[in-house]
């Protein structure tokens, strides 16, 4: 049997360009080889496509710069020189942030009609932006923590945000992922500086509320009928999940995989994330999370489509937690990605036979 064709695209033009190499190097080293013929795109920050000779992400001395084109049903990949290097069967886009969990690069796939791994054009993009998420979500009766948006020109004061919100706000730009420019401010001088550097960052910052509870997580899996993980939760030893906690200062928090909540709050976590999953239209993956009080109230804090797949990210970890390994994992979205694409092929067979 012959092996199926993925390509990892990495990298990217976001600031999580070096968090896509850890999550790319630890699928490279959990992916079936005999399944699959492995190929390694690397996005650099100047938007350039290189195809890397072998699995050093580091390296692009024997690199191929590139495009991708589209030949029957496979993606092709070409050289500068016009020329045809290789076919691929499904794209799988390891990329966080702007310009790969936004929808954008899902746009390039869909406009080439190949399949990829991952949600599609409108989840991406309604995900990735956190005001928008919280729209649909209390547009489907799913509770979200309460907040503001602030844009150029259109910007709350220090005491109209707290007095709507409390005096503890966390200011969030709208568009990033990693916690990449969020800030825990408490004050006016501290709070109007940190909404300089998040307008610097994103035309819109969302003001939130502070919530006083437990940090959980959930994965979720599937097309048209997803499933969700056993939740995991994030213990804190510094003052909130940023990106030093997340990546750098290993001290800083925790994981407890499964959590350790009540059962039946459990299955009320992974009922609302898969009503959040389906809310967005989400499809292959996304990590959904969330907040409980103290009084154990469940709200959405954010989705993320492209979640983290390093050797410590929560996404594989529940997984793992649930039954299902790393490597099957990869499967299973490989699987999910062809299937969607097999039935997108059918709709619009169906729209030639009417004209």
């Amino acid at each position: 049997m012959d092996k199926l064709s993925v390509a990892l695209v990495f990298g990217g033009r976001s600031t999580e360009h070096e968090i896509s190499k850890l999550s790319t190097e630890s699928i490279i080293q959990k992916v079936d080889r005999s399944k699959y013929d492995i190929s390694l795109i690397k996005i650099e920050l100047s938007s350039d496509w290189w195809l890397l000779k072998g699995d050093d992400l580091h390296n692009l001395n024997d690199a191929q710069k590139i495009h991708v084109e589209k030949s029957g049903a496979k993606g092709v990949i070409i050289d500068a020189d016009g020329n045809k290097i290789k076919s691929i069967d499904v794209f799988f886009p390891v990329l966080h942030g702007i310009y790969g969990e936004d929808g954008t690069i899902q746009g390039l796939f869909r406009m080439l009609d190949v399949a990829f791994v991952g949600c599609d054009v409108l989840a991406s993009a309604a995900c990735m932006d956190k005001d928008f998420t919280k729209r649909i979500l209390r547009d489907a009766n799913i509770q979200v923590a309460p907040y503001l948006v602030a844009k150029a020109g259109q910007i709350p004061s220090f005491e109209e945000a707290s007095k709507e919100l409390g005096e503890t706000l966390f200011l969030k730009p709208a568009n990033m992922g990693s916690s990449v420019g969020v800030y825990k401010v408490n004050n006016k001088a501290d709070y109007e500086a940190r909404m300089n550097e998040g307008l610097g960052l994103d035309k819109k910052v969302l003001i939130e509320q502070e919530i006083i509870g437990r940090e959980l997580e959930c994965a979720v899996l599937g097309n048209e009928m997803p499933k969700a993980s056993l939740p995991g939760e994030i213990v804190m030893n510094s003052d909130f999940y940023d990106f030093e906690s997340k990546y750098v200062d290993d001290e800083a928090s925790s994981t407890v995989i499964p959590a350790d909540i009540p059962s039946e709050k459990t299955e009320e976590l992974r009922d609302t994330a898969i009503a959040a999953y389906k809310a967005l239209e989400c499809e292959g993956l996304a990590r959904v999370d969330f907040f409980m009080t103290r009084d154990g109230e469940l709200m959405i804090n954010e989705i993320n489509t492209l979640p983290g797949f390093t050797k410590i990210s929560m996404y594989p970890k529940m997984w793992e937690a649930s039954g299902i390994a790393y490597a099957e994992l990869l499967d299973i979205l490989i699987e999910l990605a062809i299937e969607r694409q097999l039935k997108q092929d059918q709709l619009k067979i169906f729209a030639k036979s009417l004209g």
